[in-house]
């Protein structure tokens, strides 16, 4: 997700009627700077990340709604769910100290452990990121507002956590994420919405999860795993995809069975949307 995509004028409009502002100036004073500041997000066309945080945080305003009006799982007058009740809340100038005051190191690690990862250079991979940005972010104790706000809508982690290293880092009664769904019919992957599961029964680490369905089963797969290895897959093959069981062979072949047929191909003859992770089959 990138902020600067969001319409500014849009997002300052939310986040008004998230604070209950009709006035720029109003929210310039809530966050305790020039109101020529506020004004220069509309012609940057880019709100920056930390206020749609601590907006966020401030009224219990959805940050999905806020980044691009579509509600998730919370109501804008709602008491927000993602954050632990039994840690007193703070607001305001305060809130924003507490972010910047774990910002660099601090918050990197949570945003890693968010995602799962190991390393700095999987998180700058998955993000489209240099390393040098994510070095600058430790060298300089940055807070990286905009990257936080994804990583909360990417991974269901809450945001309060992200952003301060206080509350539950799940939101509770609810450990559950939204995943990219798609339909995989007639040799075609058709996006169909997303998926609500806890993907935490998954034994080992998926970058980039994806639920897969047709009208003979439906699979998990790993949409950011796309070297070829033993196993099962999401194969192209002629622009035409399905489910195919791969195996190795030298000389950068590959045997490939589904439907009880099998054959052999180079590596190079097919294109690898992602690697099965998971199989359900419909008994009936």
């Amino acid at each position: 997700m990138r902020l600067e995509n969001a319409v500014a004028a849009d997002v300052l409009e939310r986040i008004l009627s998230a604070y209950g502002f009709t006035m720029q100036k109003e929210l310039s004073d809530k966050l305790g700077i020039a109101k020529s500041n506020v004004a220069s997000w509309i012609q940057r066309g880019q709100v920056p990340g930390n206020v749609l945080v601590q907006c966020a945080l401030d009224t219990g305003a959805d940050v999905q709604w806020l980044v691009n009006g579509v509600f998730a799982n919370e109501s804008i007058n709602a008491e927000p769910s993602c954050l632990d009740r039994s840690v007193s809340r703070v607001k305001g100038k305060a809130l924003i100290e507490i972010m910047l005051s774990t910002g660099g190191r601090p918050v990197l690690q949570r945003i890693m452990d968010a995602y799962r990862f190991k390393t700095q250079k999987e998180l700058s991979d998955y993000l489209l990121i240099s390393a040098g940005t994510i070095s600058t972010w430790i060298r300089r104790e940055f807070f990286p507002g905009d990257v936080v706000i994804a990583c909360s809508l990417d991974t269901g982690v809450s945001l309060e956590w992200l952003a301060t290293g206080k509350g539950a880092k799940t939101p509770r009664n609810n450990s559950n994420i939204l995943i990219p769904k798609k339909y995989l019919n007639a040799g075609t992957i058709e996006n169909s919405g997303d998926w609500e599961s806890d993907v935490d029964f998954i034994p080992h680490e998926v970058v980039k999860p994806v639920f897969v369905h047709s009208n003979s089963g439906s699979w998990i797969a790993d949409f950011g795993t796309t070297d070829i290895s033993n196993g099962r897959w999401i194969l192209g093959i002629d622009g035409k995809y399905d489910i195919y069981d791969v195996v190795l062979l030298p000389g950068k072949k590959i045997n490939v069975t589904s439907k009880g047929l099998t054959f052999t191909c180079g590596i190079n003859e097919v294109t690898a949307s992602g690697k099965i992770v998971v199989t359900m089959e419909y008994n009936f």
